[in-house]
């Protein structure tokens, strides 16, 4: 009986010591992690001011994603003998020039996926890599600053497709406005005055027409973190069917030596091009017009391997 007492006394005795050391342990840790706290504040104030200074400012970082799967007798799917595939690879680069009167802003985006399904049982199907989504833009923003955070501006932006089609159809917006940057490295454009040129062998569906641009980019580095998002809005004063926009959104997170996560969305509406999918798809519609079509919204998603330089 004595040494069941004397046991469980020292049981005791030993959960209460650690229980003690393990309090006094986080108490000790807490002023530290404030202490942390404050150095990457005084940090990130620093990386801000040296943000802000006159000069050059270029990087770029990107998603790469890929999915290889082959089956062998894989009975419980339809097509039991298969290989299938898809890879997509996304770049976005800038290069921006910030001067005390002016300043000249220049990026790119480039989404291209490829995609492949392979029924080996089948001999007459496409077993090669096929064009899923292709995307390709450029723009160029100069700014004379009238304040700290107004300017009157001038844009060029391009867009097009480069695996197939290239510049059928193409977008070139040219306009004059004005540009507000509310804070570092936002960029908001509104140009009353644009034109949106369109190329395209078909110009009974496409047509170029004024209107208005608005243009809304946030470019941010944050440590291991890289963060896009871009929305380009043209609005026709001729027709609403002639308008369209395009919204990104880039996500990378830095892990070793450049190379981490990345997830990029984009969000695009285009009546012409929904209307020459309609005619001209792999199912045509004749009777397809402006009216009668559904203007679905565009989406595309990746997801994989993010890198930086």
């Amino acid at each position: 009986m004595k040494n069941n007492f004397l046991v469980t006394f020292l049981l005791l005795a030993c959960a209460f010591g650690f229980a003690q050391t393990e309090d006094e342990l986080k108490a000790e840790m807490g002023p530290k992690k404030d202490s942390i706290a404050a150095i990457q504040a005084r940090v990130d104030a620093i990386q801000a001011q040296i943000d802000a200074l006159p000069g050059w400012k270029k990087g770029a970082f990107g998603t790469i994603g890929a999915n290889l799967t082959n089956f062998n007798n894989w009975y419980a799917q339809g097509s039991p003998n298969n290989s299938s595939g898809n890879i997509g690879v996304t770049v976005n680069g800038f290069a921006n020039l910030n001067q005390e009167k002016f300043f000249w802003r220049n990026g790119m985006n480039v989404n291209l996926a490829w995609v492949k399904f392979d029924d080996k049982d089948d001999p007459n199907d496409n077993d090669s890599f096929r064009q899923a989504s292709d995307v390709f833009t450029i723009s160029s923003l100069y700014g004379q600053k009238l304040s700290e955070k107004f300017a009157i501006s001038g844009l060029g932006e391009y867009r097009t497709t480069i695996l197939s089609n290239f510049n059928d159809p193409g977008y070139l917006d040219l306009g004059v406005g004005a540009t507000w940057t509310p804070i570092t490295d936002m960029v908001i454009v509104i140009h009353p005055l644009n034109y949106n040129f369109v190329f395209s062998s078909d110009d009974t569906i496409f047509e170029s027409s004024l209107g208005a641009k608005i243009v809304a980019d946030y470019t941010r580095q944050i440590g291991k973190v890289n963060f896009k998002t871009n929305l380009s809005m043209f609005q026709s004063y001729k027709s609403g069917d002639l308008s369209n926009y395009t919204w990104i959104n880039s996500f990378g997170y830095t892990l070793w030596n450049g190379i981490g996560l990345g997830f990029e969305f984009g969000l695009r509406n285009n009546k012409q091009e929904a209307l020459n999918y309609a005619l001209n798809g792999p199912t045509p519609n004749p009777a397809a017009t402006f009216e009668n079509i559904e203007n679905d919204l565009q989406t595309y998603v990746l997801f994989g391997l993010n890198y930086a330089f």
